[in-house]
């Protein structure tokens, strides 16, 4: 550890022995970084952008700044943020990718889910199911008889290599039929360029991605991995209805910060996001994006977050599923 991070960490620590009370009175005395461990634009962009405004509103102004940090995936932002001084000046979105599958998916990766503490659930969203559109199906009860009938003739894409679509076809093809060929692709782009081309026959996506290539009819849904139907997509049946209960899964986002982070410091951040998860502004933008605003308690949203870590990082091993 650098003398720099040493003096970072015994100052919060004194902090959180002897002046947690002033501190948590001042906070934030400058401004917040939030680490978005991905690109601009998609989900985790949105969640840091959406609530950092949240969050400044519900602090009287005071700066949430968005700091975007790629790299190998989601592995690079996240291990910065998890190597942060645990001040409260740095947080993280986090989610299904970064805290649960990247554990499974790297031999030697540094960090683990319980570096972080959970400021908030912020949302979640199902991951989908769809098909070409001139496949010759209609539902998914359609497609396994043509499966059990042919199963080498059908493909299934994915967004690369240890990537949330690619997790879930290789648990889909698993479950259903291990001749089915898994084709993977640089990113969900070129997976719908051929999808939409007919060039491959599946593709599992999150459904603010489909949504809106569904209600173009440019892709048929087949089935949803919510545990319930989806208000805006209420004919597509979800994995338990359709026999696949060891399916369901959401993908989630949190607001995070390094775990040892003072606790009046956690309680301030706390109770402003929960707020800011009242707030009509930042609901609509979420929901209008297709995520869906889930607030939990902390207790809660351990235990949703640990039941996911066990599933899945489990199967992610025993799959022998790795990032290339």
């Amino acid at each position: 550890m650098t003398s720099t991070r040493l003096i970072a960490y015994a100052a919060a620590a004194l902090v959180s022995l002897g002046g947690g009370a002033a501190h948590a009175q001042d906070y934030p005395a400058r401004p917040v970084s939030i680490v978005v461990p991905s690109t601009p634009g998609g989900g985790f962009d949105l969640i840091g952008r959406v609530m950092g405004e949240g969050l400044s509103r519900q602090l009287g102004g005071k700066s949430f700044v968005v700091e975007n940090k790629t790299g190998s995936g989601t592995l690079v932002g996240t291990q910065y943020a998890a190597e942060a001084a645990p001040d409260g000046y740095t947080l993280m979105v986090g989610g299904l990718s970064n805290l649960v599958f990247n554990v499974g998916l790297y031999k030697s990766i540094k960090y683990d889910r319980t570096d972080f503490t959970t400021i908030a659930m912020v949302g979640t969203n199902p991951y989908l199911l769809v098909a070409r559109p001139d496949l010759p199906v209609n539902s998914y009860e359609q497609l396994l008889q043509q499966i059990k009938a042919h199963p080498e003739k059908f493909t299934i894409g994915t967004a690369g290599s240890g990537s949330g679509q690619h997790i879930m076809a290789a648990a889909f093809v698993k479950a259903v039929d291990p001749r089915i060929t898994i084709v993977p692709y640089r990113g969900a782009q070129a997976a719908y360029q051929d999808l939409l081309g007919n060039r491959i026959d599946l593709f599992i996506d999150a459904w603010p991605t489909v949504r809106p290539l569904l209600e173009s009819k440019r892709v048929k849904a087949l089935f949803t991995t919510a545990s319930k139907r989806l208000p805006g997509a209420p004919d597509v049946p979800t994995v338990a209805e359709s026999g696949l209960p060891m399916l369901e899964v959401v993908s989630w986002y949190t607001l995070s910060a390094p775990a040892k982070t003072p606790a009046a410091t956690v309680a301030t951040l706390r109770k402003a996001a929960d707020e800011a998860l009242k707030d009509p502004a930042v609901t609509s933008r979420l929901e209008k994006a297709g995520v869906d605003v889930t607030p939990m308690t902390p207790e809660a949203a351990e235990r949703f977050m640990k039941a996911d870590y066990d599933k899945w990082t489990g199967f992610i091993r025993q799959a022998g599923i790795v990032a290339e």
